[in-house]
């Protein structure tokens, strides 16, 4: 049975990641940093992947959760690790082509990304059915402090486009696993952080208490922020929380929100009730369902927008603000007429019929 609040939580989850992208696209003419709209879109931004990444764990490790009570032998656990593990790396190797750097893009058609860590996270994710909580609580704490452990290893010092290439399979290996955009280490954090939420479902005061710890571990940052008169968060430089790489105060402040969030919009589902309003946020569940043929097909609208674009001069602030807007928002009725026309006709169809022998 499908949970309304989780296809919910894939939906905004999805879009939010469409925002950051078409934000970073068509970026507005002068706007900085240090401007609000900067801000917001970075705030946006930097909540996107780690929901994406924690809402997908919980989704592979539900799904592995209930093949291991079925007592799946080593071949039917390999008939539902290949699929996922293929269709991920293949649908990150069309997003790379797709918004490639050669035609205004942002990756090389090598780079390993979001859907490299699913892939990676797939192909293990039936190793965490059979770890105990803590063991997983205890991975997760250590891959938490993995920023400090790696240190100038996660690489702070590279741009962009030297984090999206790699020179050889050496760099090639080291971006997919510590200093690419996100790397094993730490982003697998958020993948466990979803196995832990599952296994806490029926249990929400242990999830209430976790969100009142990080809740005082972001209040520490932000007045460490204060005192040491630094910016508190940056997409990456010196700043309390940054993204690229991701530092740890940035995994407990974005692990928090992406908790809050989830208890928030879980209503009492879980207990036999309604999600957060009801039937009133439903019409985001189509996108939810939808959340990884949205997730590459909005990068084929955005490589089109970048080719276009390219050389052209940046829009000014309010037709920036709407097309990415407009862009974001345009996925949930798109989705809906998906599913009333051709619900069979998506990355997730495919998924599915390649398991229906099961």
């Amino acid at each position: 049975m499908r949970l309304g609040h989780i296809d919910r939580i894939r939906a905004i989850a999805v879009l939010c990641m469409v925002e950051v992208h078409t934000a970073a696209i068509v970026p507005p003419q002068g706007i900085t940093v240090g401007h609000p709209a900067a801000f917001v879109a970075a705030a946006f931004g930097g909540m996107a992947a780690p929901l994406f990444v924690t809402i997908s764990g919980w989704g592979m490790y539900r799904s592995a959760s209930r093949r291991a009570e079925e007592g799946h032998t080593s071949d039917q656990w390999a008939r539902w690790i290949i699929p996922r593990v293929a269709l991920l790396c293949l649908c990150q190797l069309t997003v790379n082509v797709l918004l490639n750097v050669e035609r205004g893009g942002r990756f090389e058609w090598h780079t390993p990304g979001v859907l490299t860590l699913l892939a990676i996270s797939a192909a293990i994710c039936p190793i965490f059915v059979r770890t105990s909580k803590s063991l997983r609580s205890l991975l997760m704490l250590t891959l938490c402090a993995s920023p400090l452990i790696l240190g100038g290893n996660a690489g702070q010092d590279l741009s962009w486009f030297e984090r999206v290439d790699a020179a050889n399979v050496e760099d090639w290996v080291a971006r997919l696993l510590w200093n690419g955009t996100y790397p094993v280490l730490p982003w697998m954090f958020f993948v466990i952080l979803g196995t832990l939420l599952h296994d806490f479902t029926h249990e929400p005061r242990i999830r209430e208490r976790g969100i009142v710890l990080g809740v005082i571990a972001t209040s520490a940052t932000i007045v460490i922020s204060v005192i040491e008169d630094v910016d508190w968060a940056l997409t990456s430089g010196d700043a309390v929380l940054t993204f690229f790489p991701a530092s740890m105060p940035f995994l407990v402040v974005s692990a928090t929100v992406v908790a809050i969030l989830m208890r928030l919009l879980e209503g009492s589902e879980v207990s036999g009730g309604n999600p957060l309003m009801g039937s009133r946020l439903s019409f985001l569940e189509p996108a939810g369902r939808l959340s990884l043929s949205i997730y590459v097909a909005h990068f084929a609208v955005l490589g089109l927008v970048a080719l276009v674009m390219e050389g052209e001069p940046r829009m000014s602030l309010v037709p920036a603000f709407a097309v990415t807007i407009i862009h974001t928002a345009i996925w949930i009725p798109l989705a809906a007429l998906h599913e009333r026309t051709i619900p069979w006709f998506s990355l997730e169809g495919l998924l599915r019929a390649s398991q229906s022998s099961e």
